[in-house]
């Protein structure tokens, strides 16, 4: 998995899978969640409603930025580094 952001000690990583809808993966001490990048959701996992506000407000803040990566992890190319939360 390629980070592609850190804030506020939340990693954001991101892979591809074909067989997922566009998502990123969240990581905060023992934590872990996938979100979907399109509708901003928790697909997999949990978070501490905290933090998970946090992540939830970056990927709207950063949608398509997200997508843009997405696009470019289908296609097995480097991703780009996003903005963190601040």
């Amino acid at each position: 998995m390629s980070e592609i952001a850190l804030f506020y000690g939340i990693r954001i990583t991101l892979i591809y899978h074909p067989q997922l809808p566009p998502h990123f993966h969240a990581h905060y001490a023992d934590y872990k969640a996938a979100v979907n990048i399109v509708h901003g959701n928790v697909l997999k996992g949990n978070f501490p409603g905290r933090q998970l506000k946090l992540v939830l407000a970056w990927c709207e803040l950063h949608r398509d930025e997200l997508m843009q990566n997405w696009e470019l992890a289908k296609m097995g190319k480097p991703l780009n580094r996003i903005s963190p939360l601040v």
